[in-house]
């Protein structure tokens, strides 16, 4: 398959300046370092010890990747360090394993055992400078970096509930044991949280106010649910139950529940009560002491590049115009003439034809949905990629308790061994949060071929390549994911579709947008809102979840769109290379093959490929 006719109009408004942007050397990039040349098996052992330190630092990663099993049984019975000390041990780790592969010189490796090394250099990289911050929740080859500890969509208690139902199989008296285990540690887990909060106060570090408002009934909520024997004493005794293990499993639990966990939440509750006492509605980090540093390396981490918040906020306004000239006509031809792109668009969402019933009947309607748009798509994946995986996904409705701060939807890859399928985890506490036109597009972003379909590439690579990730690539890739739907005809008799696909595009520009407009331009809460209003038709509740979401995780909304120009640059590259010699389900596969890379090492990658193909890259 050569080109093909729907292509990357989307990448040339950013192309200059994204291409600018790199975080390394060339030289670094080469693998040439100061240090010793290694071979395979060094670096295959180094590979592997990088590895083992990273996961005894995070028992719930042996758990959802599904090994923690022979030399890491420990870790089934075991929870994360969350205190003070426990973010230094990890601080140090990530500084002692960053030193170890930072000099070496890789030129002697093959290129996808010098991609690994390359892959922990900047993600470990990337934390370091995250732990020199003076707050905050970093994550080591993840996408949630975050200032405050605990807040509307973080934290242990909306963490753990999660995890403990979903990803800590029960299938022995020693699993439920485990589980028993980890529970009774969940009260030090969130005194551990408390306490880094508390010291965060002491800083000068306090939450918007209106964060605040939506995390404290969430933890209200949570905390009812645990005296009243909630998702972690109903878990375990309905698993327990059905496996006929016998045993006082809900007995047990409830006391641990009901007791220190509750007091636990309740000393959370009590200090999150005194910090919205201070605090104030200013929704951005320019207001929080070292804000604006903070706020330049979580847009570093986000994007895998250097570009400012100006030049960021600026592709995202040229980007979200062409996005809208692509809307227009699509819109007219559907009868939508009048009014702006944006206005148009919150007319079609109020077009009783796209809408789901209220209530339960709704919920089951979007459920039915959803599973007959994966049934589309999975007929396509031959077309689209050449190695094939399985797609071993479950669609489950996020936990009620976690809906209000929660966003439209997530989802991820299950374990490496298949044992825990993929996640897509939909929001469902109003109907009205998804359309017809619209979920179709959330389905390819979150599950297939988005992040639950990427995953599974990753789970077979190295383990560690398989525990780090970069937001611009994961989320670049579910927005490219979101765009192969549209090129191979899954919208072709569904001009609403199209615009609901097109409509989630521009959404991304929107959040460079409104992200930088909030933690380095000055902008109010409301003044966020009203641009996802006005300029994609976004529904309101919708856009106040975003941009809630933004004031906690600020930068991550970023990484979506740069991502995707990313991949998209590259494969504008590979087709001027290869011309009638490229094929896209072998570009594809070099995308994915090649795992989970910041945006340099993506080029690299696809150089390979281009010269594996026999063109220069």
């Amino acid at each position: 398959m050569t080109a093909l006719t729907r292509r990357q109009a989307l990448a040339a408004a950013s192309t200059t300046a994204l291409s600018a942007c790199t975080l390394r050397s060339p030289a670094a990039l080469a693998g040439v370092g100061a240090g010793p040349r290694i071979g395979e098996a060094q670096a295959t052992a180094l590979l592997e010890s990088v590895a083992a330190n990273l996961l005894a630092l995070s028992p719930e990663s042996a758990t959802s990747l599904g090994i923690d099993k022979g030399d890491n049984a420990a870790l089934r019975s075991q929870l994360s360090d969350r205190s003070p000390a426990g973010v230094a041990r990890i601080a140090a780790v990530i500084r002692s394993d960053l030193a170890r592969v930072q000099s070496l010189d890789l030129s002697a490796l093959t290129p996808s055992t010098r991609t690994s090394i390359e892959v922990i250099r900047s993600a470990y990289g990337s934390a370091a400078q995250g732990f020199a911050q003076p707050y905050g929740d970093v994550a080591v080859g993840g996408w949630r970096n975050a200032p405050y500890v605990v807040i509307q969509n973080v934290g242990a208690y909306l963490d753990l509930p999660r995890f403990l139902d979903s990803d800590h199989q029960i299938d022995t008296a020693a699993d439920a044991e485990a589980y028993l285990s980890r529970l009774a540690s969940a009260p030090a887990q969130l005194d551990g949280e408390t306490a880094r909060i508390i010291a965060a106060r002491e800083k000068g570090l306090l939450p918007p106010s209106f964060l605040l408002d939506k995390a404290l009934p969430q933890l209200r909520q949570s905390l009812a649910g645990a005296k009243a024997g909630g998702t972690l004493v109903e878990s375990i005794t309905r698993r327990t139950r059905e496996k006929n293990l016998a045993g006082n499993w809900e007995a047990r639990a409830r006391a641990v529940a009901a007791g220190p966990y509750a007091a636990a939440l309740e000393r959370q509750v009590a200090e999150l009560e005194r910090q919205r006492a201070l605090a104030s509605p200013a929704p951005g980090m320019a207001a929080r002491p070292g804000g604006a540093d903070y706020y330049r390396w979580a847009l570093k981490a986000s994007t895998t590049t250097d570009l400012s918040p100006e030049e960021i906020h600026q592709i995202g306004l040229t980007e979200l115009r062409e996005l809208q000239g692509r809307m227009d006509p699509i819109l007219k031809g559907l009868g939508y003439t009048n009014g702006s792109v944006g206005t148009r668009m919150q007319a079609l969402g109020r077009d009783p034809r796209y809408r789901f019933a209220e209530g339960d009947k709704g919920r089951a309607e979007i459920l039915a949905f959803i599973q007959e748009r994966l049934k589309l798509v999975r007929a396509k994946l031959p077309q689209m990629f050449n190695t094939l995986v399985r797609g071993n996904l479950e669609v489950r409705r996020l936990p009620p308790e976690e809906e209000p701060g929660a966003p439209g939807a997530y989802g991820g890859a299950g374990s490496i061994d298949g044992s825990i399928p993929g996640k897509f985890w939909i929001n469902l506490r109003e109907t009205s949060l998804h359309t017809k036109f619209d979920l179709p597009d959330l389905t390819h972003h979150e599950s297939i071929p988005g992040h639950v379909w990427q995953g599974e590439y990753a789970n077979k690579l190295p383990l560690i390549r398989t525990m780090l990730a970069f937001n611009a690539y994961s989320e670049g890739w579910a927005l490219y994911a979101q765009q192969l739907a549209d090129e191979f005809g899954l919208y072709d008799d569904f001009p609403a579709g199209r615009l609901g696909y097109l409509q989630g595009i521009a959404f991304r520009a929107c959040r460079l947008v409104v992200d930088t407009g909030l933690h380095a331009k000055g902008w109010s809460r409301e003044q966020a809102v009203r641009f996802f209003m006005d300029e994609n038709g976004t529904k309101e509740s919708e856009a106040r979840s975003e941009v809630d979401r933004y004031c906690s995780w600020p930068g991550q909304a970023c990484g979506y769109k740069i991502g995707h120009t990313a991949i998209n640059r590259q494969r504008t590259r590979a087709q001027a290379a290869l011309g009638d010699r490229f094929d896209i389900r072998f570009f594809n596969d070099a995308v994915l093959l090649g795992g989970n890379v910041p945006m340099d090492v993506l080029a690299l990658n696809v150089g390979e490929y281009i010269r594996g193909k026999g063109g220069t890259a």
